[in-house]
């Protein structure tokens, strides 16, 4: 079950178009950020998000946390955080069922994600933003290997290359990873795929999607710092091999 906060929706539009550099002229950036158990992090990303010089809507998606990540949220609310919506899994469904959620209930232009975690700086939206609103793409993803960044693990490397060469083999691109977090796509994208994934397999499936229509998908660096497994990285090997059969089952079928 998906309970969405009441009033929320109101008080996000209002909130996000105050302040300055946020016309109302600009487009709406949905930022979906999927949430389990991330109560460590999660309101310093949402205040990193805020203070982006975009007209913003920040939809967290808890997907069933057991931590406090609800009260959190909940205290959020009170103190009348800009921009943010919330909705509740009441049990835990996956990062790709937190995503699909957002993006259904999003109302923006733009939609973006953001994990819940300090991996990805909100300070790199603006960056991701300005090739669509330029006009320059429909899709932007913001890779990991071609700025700043704290080293990840060995096999974590090799898995995300690996995963992005064969994407590139399969659907004849130049991806450089594929495994991104940041992906951001003009509503319009998103309104003709069918998502269907729950785990962690919304990259390799909208990915996919998205170069079977044509689409080319243009790449801006960002900074990263990814987190180890002490520190509350969830995502195994395991995940990388469902990634993998993504890849090639979405290549023949939709």
């Amino acid at each position: 079950m998906t309970t969405p906060t009441p009033d929320a929706a109101s008080s996000a539009t209002a909130a996000s178009e105050a302040g300055a550099g946020r016309s109302s002229k600009q487009p709406l950036v949905s930022v979906i950020i999927p949430a389990y158990n991330e109560a460590a992090t999660l309101e310093q990303v949402l205040r990193r998000v805020a203070e982006q010089p975009l007209r913003i809507e920040a939809i967290v998606v808890d997907d069933g946390s057991s931590d406090s990540t609800q009260t959190l949220l909940e205290r959020l609310q009170r103190e009348g955080a800009g921009g943010l919506r919330v909705l509740r899994h009441e049990t835990n469904k996956g990062k790709s069922a937190a995503v699909r959620t957002g993006i259904a209930e999003s109302r923006g232009d733009i939609v973006l994600i953001q994990d819940a975690d300090l991996e990805y700086d909100p300070q790199d939206l603006p960056r991701l933003v300005g090739p669509i609103l330029e006009g320059h793409a429909d899709v932007v993803y913001g890779s990991r290997f071609t700025g700043e960044r704290r080293n990840m693990l060995f096999l974590h490397w090799v898995g995300n290359r690996f995963l992005s060469l064969v994407t590139n083999i399969l659907y004849n691109t130049t991806l450089s990873d594929m495994e991104t977090c940041y992906k951001l796509f003009d509503r319009r994208v998103l309104a003709g795929i069918t998502l269907r994934s729950s785990r962690f397999d919304f990259e390799p499936e909208v990915t996919a999607k998205v170069l079977r229509r044509g689409i080319r998908i243009y790449e801006v660096p960002i900074s990263y710092a990814g987190r180890e497994f002490h520190e509350g990285k969830k995502i195994t090997w395991r995940d990388g091999v469902v990634a993998l059969w993504t890849l090639v089952k979405y290549r023949f079928v939709d």
